[in-house]
């Protein structure tokens, strides 16, 4: 009877020490975190989500992520934007909705992609036939500022608005237009 209960014990134990390392890995945090960013302008609402890879000491762009090929614009899933009302981007009018936002980065531009399909995980079925749109916009710098963390910010001033892509010494500027709503 000892005998028994002692090794129901030491079963209910190992049960246990399984579940608790169980719940360790399934709460333990991504290498790549995800992020938010938003703007508001009046009645119209801009969201971007999107995975935050880190540089940990490797060469970026060009290497890690390749020129000349299309990118999540980020880490995990795909990143998506959400426009409650139409705007511009880049000089192009995009309907309210949500979209991914790819990317094809190039030493001395990047092609913007605003991308129909919705759900993605990184770039691996991406489907150039559901692009809404694409435009080239030139490759900036950060000047003194490192970015460990891939970065987006909108920097906005009233109506317009700056969407920025940071990462390392490299900066992508997407000139954003609010469309003033109809009285």
């Amino acid at each position: 009877m000892v005998e028994t209960m002692y090794r129901i014990l030491i079963l209910l134990f190992l049960v246990l020490e399984v579940n608790v390392a169980a719940a360790q890995q399934a709460i333990k945090p991504r290498l790549s975190p995800a992020a938010i960013v938003t703007a508001k302008y009046k009645d119209t609402y801009i969201k971007i989500t999107y995975g935050q890879p880190h540089k940990r000491g490797r060469e970026v762009f060009g290497k890690l992520v390749p020129f000349n090929e299309v990118w999540r614009t980020g880490a995990n899933e795909a990143t998506e934007i959400t426009l409650t009302r139409d705007a511009y981007l880049g000089g192009n009018l995009i309907p309210a909705g949500t979209y991914t936002l790819f990317t094809i980065p190039e030493p001395e531009k990047w092609t913007i992609i605003i991308n129909k399909e919705n759900g993605l995980w990184g770039s691996y079925n991406y489907n150039a036939k559901l692009d809404l749109v694409r435009f080239d916009v030139p490759v900036g710098e950060t000047g003194n500022t490192t970015y460990e963390a891939f970065t987006i910010v909108i920097d906005q001033r009233n109506n317009v608005a700056d969407l920025l892509l940071l990462w390392d010494k490299t900066k992508i500027s997407i000139p954003i237009q609010f469309i003033e709503p109809k009285i």
